[in-house]
């Protein structure tokens, strides 16, 4: 009779057990037995706080302004595959960006334009924008990024950043706003002027743009928001587990031509792949350089 007290005992402790696990559970919103669930937590974001972009308030009292963030803030914090990938490539990028950033003056927020632009990638769009900076081909012209059958600096990060700053900055000068120079940097400054004029608009949140330029910087800000508080939304990464710098490297003047980039690789240390890595810029296998022009070709340090 003992034994079979003892076991019903344990029986009903174990019932009481699950009872009380599926209630906490049901609570957290984790899954609890059914098969067609997700095992996940998704709860609203907190907007109970100040937002701003490069210094300049966003409006939070307008609720189509807290609509519009809070959406952008939802979808990025729920891409998770994407939102880890750009917390990674944060660590390997950002030091050099930051650094550009700083030395012509911009606020260090625009960093956070390159990943809504690109993720940190030398990405093609359909347009056919290129690089970290998506710099269409007649605008990188303008600013001086050499492109040819052999060279596309579109490509190369110093270059194209600091390229992208002096954009910026003409975008700024013009209309008195780092808000409204993103805005420009996305949809272009002719057709922002215009609809600030025919919408007689005074700032970025007045307007009515087209639905990309309507999202963009709320993107920027929402990713600016995610990445420098990734735990806050659920994102855990040590800084040992985002990608290295490559800042280890070694640079060679070249003023000649490269008939053979693989050749140039191996009698140089490394491979053809980690010189493509480090100069992305370099767009074929060979570099005929008739006019003998400067080029610094990064590549890994020795030892």
């Amino acid at each position: 009779m003992q034994k079979w007290l003892g076991l019903f005992n344990i029986a009903m402790a174990a019932l009481l057990a699950a009872a009380l696990f599926s209630s906490n559970a049901k609570q957290e919103g984790i899954w609890v037995g059914d098969e067609d669930a997700l095992p996940q937590v998704i709860r609203p974001v907190s907007l109970e706080k100040a937002f701003d972009f490069a210094g300049e308030a966003l409006p939070m009292d307008n609720f189509d302004v807290r609509q519009r963030l809070d959406k952008e803030l939802i979808s990025n914090s729920y891409r998770h595959s994407n939102t880890m990938l750009y917390l990674k490539s944060m660590y390997q990028y950002f030091p050099e960006i930051e650094r550009i950033l700083k030395k012509n003056g911009l606020p260090e927020d625009f960093k956070y334009l390159a990943v809504a632009e690109s993720g940190l990638a030398n990405e093609v769009s359909p347009a056919g924008a290129r690089g970290f900076w998506q710099f269409m081909a007649p605008t990188a012209k303008h600013y001086g990024l050499e492109m040819s059958a052999q060279v596309d600096e579109r490509y190369h990060l110093a270059k194209a950043t600091e390229a992208a700053c002096r954009y910026l900055k003409d975008y700024y000068q013009q209309f008195g706003s780092w808000t409204l120079a993103a805005a420009a940097y996305n949809m272009g400054g002719p057709s922002l002027k215009k609809s600030l004029a025919e919408q007689k608009g005074t700032s970025y949140y007045d307007l009515n743009l087209n639905a990309e330029t309507n999202r963009y910087v709320f993107r920027i800000v929402a990713l600016k928001e995610i990445m420098s508080s990734p735990e806050k939304y659920g994102f855990y990464l040590e800084s040992s587990e985002g990608y290295a710098p490559l800042d280890a490297y070694r640079e060679l003047t070249i003023d000649t031509s490269i008939a053979d980039l693989g050749q140039f690789a191996i009698d140089n240390g490394t491979t053809y792949r980690m010189l493509k890595v480090y100069n992305p810029w370099l767009i074929t296998n060979s570099l005929s350089n008739p006019s003998g022009k400067t080029y610094i070709i990064r590549l890994p340090a020795k030892g």
